[in-house]
């Protein structure tokens, strides 16, 4: 697997030998388990949410309504706030957790903080499939999101920092597919579990999510850290020594230097959160913020979250309900995959854009079939009007999947400089989980009140960040992550105005006549402002 030797610039102009080695491939394959252990999460709550043993146990009155003939509204018969607490916990919990994990992150390093989030994970499935009552399901679930604050924390940044330039997109959504299969093994496993005729497939499906839990614990076991991370945390000859292995050649200095630069100036603030705030890293953090809660409100995790429940809702069968779900599913992997070989070849923002038109019209197109298909009373869809909803979704799903699914996750960790990026992958992290909560909580409540307009709710979202990607989010591919400032953010035509340096002064580096920024900080981060 090694070989395919190429080259990645330096800030200075120099060129980096990198080639794409058997230790990168495993490493990163390796911590986007992380991923799977969110996908699997994601997916199977929403099918053990749909299997009647479970509602019988958990949500008796949510049990007792799906089989209630007089029922008001057939949009209303999952409007449970328990039940929704059921599923958003987990993203409440990793909100908290996220703040520990960026301390975590930055002292210890990145893998320990996948080891700590798998070992959450672990006990959290312990807790799950063991469950007496709703309680105990609820800190299972708690104990779930706090490995998930853990890993959205450092997964992100750890294939970011380990991966060459021209193959970092790819790499990275790494992370985003992995996600995607383990919403496909959930719904898979959940459509099997389903039929348990003794009633305790939801255990089962609760209890298989601790095998990518192991998977993530194995594998921040067996990682090297990161370069960046060792030189951060001053271990410099370590450093070199994992660079020369990853980068698969010993003409490493250029590269190593400027990582020792920009450790240096990183060392020099002392209050990364705050620093955000600062004139120069606004740009990052405003473009950041706003890619986590539009990839909310796109309505994806609403889908994902609920698709049973949610096409059992439209009047599909039990066993068609979850059937529709795992086609979905693959569609999401499949699509995924689509953003693996285009992302570093197409760029960021073309996938974003083509991906805000599909979405748009096939929301559009669900509202207007629902609205004039499904009534209050409705027992359900017509086969064809079905087929067509669940084609539709799925339109819907591919084009997330390859733009703003991985992409809402790798372009804030490669775009903030490196004395920021760990304050900046939480603040990501927690502004993503923060609108996960608030959706996975009101979805279904939503959906009772707004009915099919829901996806119109949501298509007008689609419109809104469309035209944000437009304006205010520039083409970051192919660019070194220490280049961003002079390449990207300089180049804009608004976002430069933020990178004057007023808030800071001569850089020295500049005032030695090198260049600005050039041993590698190319961030809008000026040290001199720091003594």
């Amino acid at each position: 697997m090694a070989g395919g030797g190429f080259s990645t610039s330096a800030g200075s102009g120099a060129e980096f030998e990198a080639k794409i080695t058997p230790i990168v491939i495993i490493s990163c394959i390796m911590a986007a388990t992380g991923g799977l252990m969110f996908g699997y999460d994601v997916g199977v709550s929403g099918g053990v949410t749909s299997m009647p043993a479970f509602l019988k146990k958990f949500f008796p009155v949510v049990y007792r309504r799906t089989n209630d003939s007089s029922i008001n509204s057939y949009y209303c018969k999952y409007d449970n706030q328990g039940l929704q607490l059921f599923t958003s916990s987990l993203y409440l919990a990793g909100l908290t957790a996220t703040f520990f994990a960026s301390y975590t992150t930055r002292k210890l390093g990145r893998r320990p903080t996948m080891l700590i989030a798998g070992c959450f994970f672990i006990v959290g499935v312990i807790f799950n499939a063991a469950a007496q009552d709703l309680a105990m399901l609820i800190i299972g679930r708690i104990l779930l999101g706090c490995g998930v604050g853990f890993a959205n924390q450092a997964v992100p940044l750890f294939l970011s920092e380990i991966a060459p330039t021209r193959i970092r997109g790819g790499l990275n959504i790494l992370f985003q597919l992995n996600v995607t299969v383990g919403i496909l093994l959930a719904n898979l496993i959940n459509y099997g579990t389903s039929k348990i005729k003794a009633g305790w497939g939801w255990r089962l499906s609760l209890g298989l999510a601790g095998i990518p839990a192991l998977l993530l614990t194995f594998g921040a076991l067996i990682v090297s850290e990161t370069p960046n991370s060792l030189v951060e945390r001053g271990r410099l000859e370590e450093g070199k020594s994992v660079l020369r292995r990853i980068r698969g050649t010993d003409n490493v200095e250029p590269e190593f230097l400027e990582l020792v630069e920009a450790s240096r100036v990183a060392k020099e603030v002392k209050h990364p959160f705050r620093n955000l705030l600062k004139r120069r890293n606004r740009p990052q953090l405003v473009i950041a913020v706003a890619l986590q809660i539009f990839q909310q409100f796109t309505g994806i995790n609403a889908i994902m979250f609920y698709a049973p429940v949610l096409f059992s809702t439209l009047g599909f069968g039990g066993d068609a309900s979850l059937y529709s779900a795992v086609i979905t599913g693959a569609v999401n992997v499949l699509s995924t995959v689509v953003s693996i070989y285009s992302v570093d070849k197409l760029g960021r923002k073309i996938l974003l854009l083509e991906a805000g038109v599909q979405m748009f019209f096939s929301q559009v197109i669900i509202a207007i079939i629902l609205g004039l298909k499904v009534k209050d009373h409705s027992e359900s869809l017509n086969h064809g009007f079905s087929i067509f909803v669940v084609i539709m979704v799925c339109t819907f799903v591919s084009a997330f999947a390859w733009s703003w699914g991985p992409l809402g996750w790798l372009i804030p960790s490669e775009t903030f400089p490196l004395e920021t990026r760990s304050a900046g992958q939480s603040v990501t992290v927690c502004v993503n989980l923060l609108f996960t909560f608030v959706i996975a909580q009101a979805f279904l409540s939503m959906l009772c009140h707004f009915k099919f307009g829901i996806f119109l709710f949501f298509s007008g979202w689609v419109l809104i960040m469309s035209a944000f990607v437009v304006f205010l989010v520039p083409e970051t591919k192919n660019v070194p992550i220490e280049e961003m400032t002079e390449r990207v953010w300089k180049q804009h035509w608004l976002w430069k105005r933020f990178m004057d340096d007023n808030d800071g002064g001569v850089s020295k580096l500049e005032a030695n006549g090198n260049g600005a920024y050039k041993n590698g900080h190319a961030n809008g981060f000026d040290p001199a402002s720091q003594l």
